[in-house]
C-alpha cells in the first residue's frame, strides 16, 4: 500500500488541520486569533479558500484569498525569473601565432560581441609543424589579446600549452 501523494505548495481549506489559526482577510486586514472552523467558513461566506501562508509561525498564518488566482500569479512569477536567467555559454574563437593584421582585428570584434552579450570566450591558437619551435609568437598573440580585452573582461584561466594549442579562457568583468 501506497502513502498519499505529498503535494506541492501550502495547504488549502481541508487541508489545514491545526487547531487555531491567526487569519488574515481578503483585503489583507488582520482578524486575529481564532478557530480553523471558523476561519474556514468565513472564506467560504465570502466564496474564496483559506490559504496557509506561514505554517511554521505559532499560530500558523492564513489569509482568505482565491487559490485559482493564488497559483496563476506565482506560476507567472516563475517563468518571469524564468526569462530573466542568462545561460553563460563559452564561445571559442581560433587563432594561429602568425595571424594577419585584417584576421586578427575580425576575432577581436567577434570577442568584443560575445563578452557583451556576457558570454565566456575560449581563444584557442593552434601550433602546425615547426610552429611548436616558436612557441613565444604564439604567447605575444594571447598577450596582445589579453591586453586588447582588459577592459571587457579578465583572465579566468591563463594561456596554457594542450598538446599543440594554447587554450586561454576570457570571462566578462
Amino acid at each position: 500500500m501506497q502513502a498519499a501523494p505529498t503535494r506541492e505548495g501550502p495547504r488549502v481549506n481541508e487541508e489545514i488541520r491545526v487547531p487555531q489559526v491567526r487569519l488574515i482577510d481578503a483585503d489583507g486586514e488582520m482578524i486575529g486569533v481564532m478557530q480553523t472552523r471558523d476561519a474556514l467558513a468565513q472564506a467560504y461566506g465570502v466564496g474564496l479558500d483559506l490559504l496557509e501562508i506561514s505554517p511554521t509561525a505559532e499560530p500558523p498564518v492564513c489569509k482568505i484569498l482565491d487559490y485559482g488566482k493564488f497559483k496563476y500569479e506565482q506560476q507567472k512569477k516563475r517563468n518571469e525569473a524564468r526569462k530573466k536567467q542568462k545561460v553563460i555559454e563559452i564561445k571559442e574563437v581560433k587563432v594561429r601565432p602568425n595571424i594577419d593584421e585584417n584576421d586578427y582585428m575580425v576575432k577581436m570584434k567577434a570577442m568584443n560581441t560575445f563578452i557583451d552579450d556576457g558570454d565566456k570566450v575560449k581563444v584557442t591558437l593552434r601550433f602546425r609543424g615547426r610552429e611548436m619551435a616558436h612557441q613565444e609568437l604564439g604567447i605575444k598573440v594571447l598577450e596582445r589579446i589579453r591586453v586588447a580585452m582588459d577592459e571587457k573582461a579578465k583572465v579566468e584561466q591563463m594561456p596554457r600549452l594542450e598538446n599543440r594549442q594554447m587554450v586561454m579562457v576570457l570571462a566578462p568583468r
